[in-house]
């Protein structure tokens, strides 16, 4: 049997609130209905991406922490979980990550832990995809060193606009410095509500940028309470209820992300 080509990827956004975890947890569900295996791997201190998947942090079971910050003794197998839809698994999180920058600030090559770690799954899966904190620190600039494509989800409100331009520094300063190999998919407009003039407006400020309207995504997240109530019930939302426009739309972004080629 051939083996499978991995795609590695990140989905990021420095500021908080743009629908960042919930793309991972849905993106992820989604493109398992779609016949693939995808590994979620949750970067986030928050562990949100962990429950949303119906797991609850265990720091004996181990997580993503033992991996780019403990002492070795547990290797990716004893930390991958199997959650209960098959072709989707987790190496979840724990609130211990947030002590992983301190603890390696004097680690050589610190900003590969990750890749180092992870090396191992290539071939395993079709996707793995990355969560990451709210932030630029350590644990994004290890998720970025791994990765060789950014997801970029972006509220559809100003503020998350005028981040946007921070967040493509960065990304394009790891290319240059650290991951020659990554580089933005795209752009996903998120919490998107039709019925807004700013809504409508930020949209459009994002088609017609010389430099973001090239990257948007077709596929926009519309605004959903029952993506909020399948996070809260540890369901992704193509689980919890087929028929949402929540499960539509990520249905929608997994057909477009498997319709552009592999980076």
């Amino acid at each position: 049997m051939a083996k499978r080509k991995t795609r590695v990827l990140a989905v990021a956004n420095e500021k908080g609130g743009v629908g960042k975890t919930v793309t991972v947890i849905n993106l992820g569900a989604a493109l398992q209905q779609e016949g693939r295996q995808v590994l979620i791997v949750d970067m986030d201190p928050q562990f949100n991406a962990t429950r949303g998947l119906g797991v609850e942090p265990d720091a004996d079971a181990g997580s993503i922490y033992d991996l780019v910050a403990g002492d070795g003794s547990k290797t990716v197998n004893d930390v991958l979980v199997s959650t209960r839809w098959e072709g989707l698994d987790l190496i979840p999180s724990h609130v211990d990550l947030t002590g992983a920058e301190v603890e390696l600030v004097e680690v050589a090559g610190r900003e590969d832990r990750l890749k180092s770690a992870l090396s191992e799954l290539e071939g395993r899966y079709d996707f793995i995809i990355c969560d990451t904190p709210p932030s630029l620190s350590l644990l994004t600039i290890n998720v970025f060193s791994y990765a060789r494509e950014v997801l970029v989800p972006c509220q559809t409100h100003p503020y998350a606009y005028a981040a946007l331009g921070e967040l493509f520094d960065t990304i394009d300063a790891v290319g240059q410095e650290i991951n020659d190999g990554l580089s933005i998919t795209g752009i996903l407009a998120t919490l998107y509500d039709q019925r807004t003039r700013v809504g409508h407006r930020i949209l459009e400020k994002l088609k017609a940028d010389e430099r973001y309207g090239p990257l948007l995504l077709d596929t926009v997240i519309r605004a959903n309470t029952t993506i909020a109530d399948s996070a809260d019930a540890g369901k992704p939302v193509v689980f919890y209820r087929r028929g949402s426009y929540g499960a539509e739309d990520y249905t929608a972004l997994a057909r477009e992300i498997l319709s552009r080629p592999a980076r």
